[in-house]
Order: C-alpha cells, then sequence, then structure tokens
C-alpha cells in the first residue's frame, strides 16, 4: 500500500472524506493533496522526517530559527502593545526590551 493508499483509508475511517464532516470533507481532501505533494517529492527515512518537523513549524507560523527581537520584527497592534511579526505568539509592551508568549502568560 502506498502513502496515498494508507492516507486516502485512514482519512476514511476517520471520517474526514464525508460531505457531513467538518467544512463538508474539505480537510481529508486537502490533506490527501498535501500526502500526494510529500509522496511525489519521494521523501523516505531521514529526510521526511526532517521535511514534517519543517512543515510542521511553518504551517503553523512558526519560525525556524530562534527570534532576533530586533525592531523590524515588531509590529505595533494597540497604543503600548507590539507583536512579533516572526512568531505571533510573542508580545511586548515595551517595543521588544521585554517580552513574553500568550501560550504561556
Amino acid at each position: 500500500m502506498d502513502l496515498h493508499e494508507y492516507a486516502e483509508k485512514e482519512l476514511k475511517l476517520a471520517g474526514l472524506m464525508d460531505e457531513d464532516s467538518d467544512y463538508g470533507g474539505m480537510l481529508g481532501k486537502g490533506a490527501l493533496e498535501i500526502v500526494d505533494v510529500f509522496a511525489k517529492q519521494g521523501h523516505s527515512g531521514m529526510s521526511a522526517s526532517i521535511m514534517v518537523q519543517i512543515l510542521g513549524l511553518l504551517l503553523q507560523y512558526q519560525p525556524l530559527t530562534p527570534l532576533t527581537y530586533h525592531s523590524d520584527e515588531w509590529n505595533q497592534v494597540g497604543a503600548m502593545m507590539w507583536q512579533n511579526n516572526r512568531d505571533s505568539r510573542i508580545f511586548s509592551e515595551d517595543f521588544g526590551r521585554t517580552h513574553y508568549n500568550v501560550e504561556e502568560k
């Protein structure tokens, strides 16, 4: 069984391809499209593992390298509030001199 067949079977078993599932089956179909691109690229073993880690971060809008906290990484989002533009979870009330992660606060 190739990756497409395996993924399609699992998506169907989970009900994600059904018209009455969340988003009308779009999640299952979209996931299968991504699986097909991944399979087409020929990843296996180590490259597959690395690619999954990279994609996991990128698809969640998370940076691949440490933040620098340089001034060009901040967007003002309120009178005294800045948000990091590389990691939207990071906020500052003093233009980046100190900062916090909203998921940890």
